[in-house]
């Protein structure tokens, strides 16, 4: 009974702290580390179609994340959750800053924020149904043109042969970049990584890697249609 109402309290306690800007910021910030990190891994994963043996490696990679189908839909799960609750949450704190302020500047005139920053509003939602084209695209194989179940090498280049799927790629992929420009920044703020002594390194950090992962992700669909890559594909 005891340990029950341990349990009831410290559910209550987090479900009032969530209510709060504050605690709202914190989902936010650790549900965007876990997507995050993952992107890094899915980009790195990807890019081993610059391999020599792309083919090779790419089915190894995919036998690899398929080894166990429980495992991988556990992460699936928890990955589309941590979308799911980074999406809402952020819809919330929007919906707390409107509320906050509900007549609009006659003028706005942005000073400390950036472009990224002004954008995310913009690039969350182009990133929602990106999520679900891309699924339904090269994991479903429900709007590819000829899918191949376990054969990502051909799933891609055949994929990106599509030039209107590969512009949208391209386009998500860049609002990929703004998004995480600010979104990693804001996170090492809401982390209480803000020190001013890292400040310009953590800064730096957001910015590289938004940038890296934005190109190298953008670098796939483009050597597709330029013919450098799948060359042996027909």
């Amino acid at each position: 009974m005891a340990s029950t109402a341990v349990a009831n309290s410290k559910l209550h306690q987090s479900l009032a702290l969530y209510q709060t800007a504050i605690g709202k910021k914190y989902v936010v910030a650790v549900t965007g580390a876990i997507l995050f990190f993952f992107t890094i891994g899915h980009m790195l994963g990807n890019l081993q179609i610059y391999l020599p043996n792309a083919q090779e490696a790419l089915a190894n990679y995919a036998k690899l994340l398929h080894a166990s189908a429980e495992l991988l839909w556990a992460v699936r799960l928890g990955l589309l959750s941590c979308f799911v609750l980074h999406v809402v949450t952020i819809a919330q704190l929007y919906n707390l800053n409107r509320a906050a302020r509900p007549q609009g500047y006659v003028r706005k005139t942005p000073t400390l924020s950036t472009y990224a920053s002004r954008t995310m509003y913009l690039s969350g939602p182009i990133l929602f149904f990106f999520v679900l084209y891309h699924l339904s695209h090269l994991t479903l194989g429900s709007t590819h043109p000829r899918y191949v179940e376990m054969d990502p090498y051909h799933n891609l280049v055949i994929g990106f042969r599509q030039p209107l799927a590969s512009l949208f790629y391209v386009i998500a992929m860049s609002m990929l970049g703004l998004h995480l420009t600010h979104g990693v920044w804001s996170m090492f703020q809401s982390m209480g990584l803000n020190h001013p002594k890292y400040r310009n390194l953590l800064r730096n950090f957001a910015t590289i890697s938004a940038a890296a992962l934005s190109i190298g992700n953008i670098s796939i669909p483009v050597c597709v249609l330029l013919g450098i890559i799948g060359k042996d594909l027909v």
